[in-house]
């Protein structure tokens, strides 16, 4: 079956199923691609939609842009605390669950955000910019010609891990466990077993991560104050003190942060591009346009696909009924494509009028912390891409990550001609 019949079919069953039946959270949807027509679905005939699922209960799937602003945007009704269940859309266990401050309401989550914040200040940009571009035209100038290689491995999950250890001040050598920290801290047990087949042994991997880390941390706390992230928690008057499950929850929340959003937006830009090359060709004409190029890489992608809140009194949203305790789903991937707000949202145009209007990033006091690096990260790699590469081929059929959280590759198979 080729790509188009695929997609054709895809969307003919996202639109004649009942409604009822529609479920947004099957990570096969993710795998396969195809969620978006069921998204488009929603935010034309159901856009705050009643879920019920197997996998993940009860839950209100809110798909279009300005609802997800408002559910974004009002902490004191929609919680993200942990002990209400937190960000994820899978009920973990109150003992699985991550404490970290993208799990706390304010006030405990401002002091703890800010205590990181230092390390995304733009004085700190300018100082780590010229070793994000070192390290970038390593990587560039080491990747084979007229040879079949994965994108993945071998550009971005190097360079976010390389990026990572620079930010933990982590041993470069043992950098790779970064990466399989924040693969293990997104995985879901119930429907993604390569990695972790139950809550248990996730949570004994990441008490492993918290070790490491603790190690450094002690170092750390009797020595003078510096730049990294381990010294600026240890450092901090509201971090200092933190027991050690909020030592490991926020760690893991600084991995899977400093990760996950830069490393697949490096995949899903080349793929991106690959897929219009007009885009690609406007670029090399005017390489000015990486400005609005790279947010629009970062909406197209949508790396993190939705996050969760928990209502704590009954509102109304959209003409529905929340209850107090409802499990509230905002689908960031779904408001990234809803005509109603972004212009042609089904079209990669890397010269947007409005190209920050995403939705990515979140909104409102959870909003990441760290976009600007995000940003920097992809403006320097395709500041070095086209100092190298005409064009870089993309010669099969990218893997998707097998998760609803995570709008990722596992694999992206390319080739540089030349």
């Amino acid at each position: 079956m080729t790509t188009e019949h695929h997609t054709n079919n895809a969307r003919e069953l996202a639109f004649s199923l009942p409604l009822d039946q529609i479920d947004c959270s099957d990570p096969g949807l993710f795998e396969q691609d195809t969620v978006g027509h069921y998204f488009e679905r929603l935010r034309r005939d159901d856009p705050v939609h009643r879920t019920r699922t197997r996998l993940f209960g009860d839950f209100w799937s809110v798909t279009r842009y300005q609802d997800i602003m408002a559910v974004d945007t009002n902490h004191q009704v929609f919680s993200s605390d942990w002990s209400n269940g937190g960000i994820s859309i899978l009920d973990r266990p109150a003992e699985h669950r991550g404490h970290s401050f993208i799990n706390l309401d304010p006030p405990a989550h401002d002091g703890q955000r800010k205590a990181v914040s230092p390390i995304v200040a733009p004085a700190n940009l300018m100082n780590v910019g010229p070793l994000i571009r070192e390290r970038t035209c390593n990587v560039l100038d080491g990747l084979p010609h007229n040879e079949t290689f994965d994108w993945v491995e071998r550009v971005s999950i190097e360079l976010t891990t390389l990026m990572l250890a620079t930010l933990f001040d982590f041993p470069l050598e043992d950098r790779k466990l970064l990466t399989y920290w924040s693969d293990v801290a997104t995985s879901a047990p119930e429907f993604d077993s390569e990695l972790v087949q139950t809550f248990e042994q996730r949570t004994d991997e990441l008490k492993k991560m918290a070790r490491y880390m603790g190690r450094l941390w002690n170092e750390r706390v009797n020595a003078p104050p510096s730049s990294d992230l381990i010294s600026m928690l240890a450092h901090d008057p509201t971090t200092r003190n933190m027991s050690p499950i909020e030592f490991m929850g926020n760690c893991i929340l600084l991995i899977v942060g400093g990760n996950d959003t830069t490393r697949n937006s490096m995949s899903g830009g080349l793929l991106a591009m690959c897929q219009n090359p007009a885009e690609w060709a406007k670029l090399r004409a005017n390489p000015a346009l990486l400005d609005s190029m790279v947010p629009e890489v970062i909406r197209w992608q949508t790396p993190l696909a939705h996050m969760r809140r928990t209502a704590t009194q009954d509102i109304e949203l959209a003409g529905k009924q929340i209850r107090k305790g409802d499990k509230v789903v905002m689908w960031y991937y779904s408001g990234n494509r809803d005509a109603a707000a972004i212009d042609q949202p089904d079209r990669f145009i890397i010269d947007r009028a409005r190209p920050r209007q995403h939705i990515s990033f979140g909104f409102g006091i959870h909003r990441c912390v760290g976009n600007r690096l995000a940003e920097l990260q992809l403006k320097i790699l395709w500041e070095e891409i086209l100092q190298r590469f005409p064009v870089i081929e993309v010669v099969g059929e990218p893997r998707r990550a097998r998760s609803n959280f995570v709008r990722g590759f596992t694999q992206l198979p390319v080739r540089i001609p030349g």
